[in-house]
């Protein structure tokens, strides 16, 4: 039975770089993985006064990633970080303190950008907000997508050979991370 894994779209933008790779992603992934991608238009602002009665659109993502099996973050860097939509999903799925819907998930992080560094910040950034809210983060390999810009055509599709080849090598990385971690 194939793994079930939420892939987090960390950007909002209807032709962001980070959907066509969580979709790409999607495409291309092992017959072991079956990967959801999610964007995060739906979610609400984080605030602790509503967390006594959460708004429903928190419930329904934490319960999706409650239900998974492993969590692929996919997202640009902006101003040297992760995007703030992104940043307010972590607060809302990490929550009530000590029930945060991550935890024990296998994590992996994507980074992209059409700039030469792939996003490597806000990789970082992801790396030191997760720890203690959720399972083990995959550390190898290290994926920071640069130069996206051209490696797509108007259909959203990957056309960038060597891109498509780095993200079925690493699902493959990936699919071996989550059975080792369910396992």
């Amino acid at each position: 039975m194939a793994h079930s894994i939420v892939v987090i779209v960390g950007s909002l933008r209807k032709e962001s770089f980070s959907l066509k790779i969580a979709n790409t992603l999607a495409k291309v992934a092992p017959s072991s993985l079956k990967l959801d991608v999610t964007t995060l238009h739906d979610i609400s602002f984080f605030n602790q006064d509503l967390e006594a009665n959460p708004p429903a659109d928190w419930l329904s993502f934490r319960e999706k990633l409650q239900k998974s099996d492993g969590v692929i973050f996919v997202t640009p860097e902006y101003n040297r970080s992760i995007p703030g939509v992104l940043k307010n999903a972590i607060d809302v799925a990490s929550r009530p303190y000590g029930k945060s819907s991550f935890l024990g998930k296998p994590i992996g992080i994507i980074s992209n950008s059409p700039g030469p560094l792939g996003g490597v910040n806000a990789a970082k950034h992801l790396q030191n907000i997760l720890p203690g809210i959720s399972g083990a983060i995959m550390g190898q390999p290290e994926t920071y997508l640069n130069a996206v810009g051209d490696a797509f055509n108007d259909k959203g599709e990957c056309v960038k050979e060597t891109l498509q080849k780095i993200l079925e090598q690493y699902l493959a990385a990936f699919a071996a991370f989550v059975e080792k971690q369910n396992g």
